[in-house]
């Protein structure tokens, strides 16, 4: 693969199955992990065609990449007094009604949580005030990366507790998001929170990649669904107007046949009435022959070969129309009914 993307530039796939896919992207996420990419370059990967795929070769490491990012074991600096604190913690600071905790544990939290997002702010992310709910014990801030959202929250582990070490412990939660990972971290014996907050960090970091995995991958199943709906509504669209096409044609078929039923019994009829007049015996009346004056009129004015017709003009199809021809996609959006 990195021979070929040298060679070439880029490589598409334009309608690899769903095996082809995994296997290529294992290719490529095991070339990553042994450093097999060319020095300075990186290999991306984007849809193509809506069910293909393409890999290239971008300049420099990814923005996201853990090199280009401090990691679990970089410290960071938390304040020791709350000056010019963010806004999203000045807000907490000022709403009485969360952090409900002796001050002392409540000042600590303001200022773990400054020090989170001063470091978040400093790598080039977003910090703003909790727009969902929490508990009065508890408070926080959202920390957004690649668009993703992750709200950290920090409460007293044991409000309950009568033992002073146990009651001034605190606890660090990020919030499940799309990965369904659990974070929390705990003061201990090892390991203060303010210790920690690197590693909350990196985990937020990590989260936001495998969010953006999972983003991109419903991405390519909505390109891929989306396209499978619209070759299904095509080939629905010719079997409709087929549909309407035959429709025509067996009514005009339906007035040929009658013209040429009328055609033949107005010939029998006709004779029937000349035999009566050879015969002498019983003469036909006017009202007879203008019977089958008429008959012979309207025979021809039905049949649809008297002047030969061309292709009908076609209407777009209604969604009720398309349905018998969807093999279970909706008409009017790219998903699949409801089995009724």
């Amino acid at each position: 693969m990195v021979e070929r993307l040298l060679a070439e530039g880029r490589v598409r796939f334009t309608d690899p199955s769903g095996d082809e896919v995994a296997e290529w992207r294992r290719v490529v996420n095991y070339a990553k992990r042994h450093g097999m990419e060319p020095e300075g370059r990186r290999i991306e990967k984007v849809p193509y065609g809506g069910l293909g795929l393409e890999f290239f070769l971008a300049e420099g490491p990814h923005p996201n990449a853990r090199s280009q990012r401090p990691t679990a074991s970089d410290p960071v600096t938390v304040p020791a007094r709350l000056v010019r604190p963010h806004p999203a913690v000045a807000a907490l600071r000022d709403d009485d009604q969360h952090l409900a905790m002796p001050s002392a544990l409540r000042r600590r939290s303001l200022l773990l949580l400054q020090g989170l997002a001063a470091e978040a702010k400093r790598r080039g992310y977003e910090v703003r005030t909790v727009r969902s709910p929490f508990y009065g014990r508890e408070g926080g801030v959202d920390v957004v990366v690649d668009g993703f959202t992750y709200t950290v929250t920090v409460r007293q582990e044991f409000p309950q507790s009568t033992n002073p070490e146990r009651s001034a412990r605190l606890v660090v939660e990020v919030a499940h998001g799309l990965t369904r990972r659990s974070g929390r971290w705990r003061d201990r014996k090892n390991r203060s929170l303010e210790q920690a907050l690197g590693v909350i960090l990196a985990d937020i970091e990590e989260r936001a990649m495998e969010d953006a995995n999972h983003r991109a991958n419903d991405e390519r199943k909505r390109l891929e669904r989306e396209t499978r709906w619209q070759a299904a509504v095509e080939e629905a669209k010719e079997l409709a107007l087929r549909e309407q096409l035959a429709a025509v044609l067996r009514e005009e078929a339906g007035r040929w046949r009658e013209a040429a039923l009328i055609g033949e019994y107005c010939n029998a009829l006709e004779r029937r009435l000349g035999a009566l007049e050879a015969d002498g015996d019983e003469q036909p009346m006017g009202s007879q022959r203008s019977w089958l004056e008429w008959a012979r009129r309207y025979a021809r004015d039905i049949d649809p070969l008297r002047r030969p017709p061309g292709i009908p003009t076609l209407r777009e199809p209604t969604p009720d129309e398309l349905r018998p021809y969807l093999k279970g996609w909706s008409a009017h959006e790219p998903k699949r009914q409801a089995q009724s």
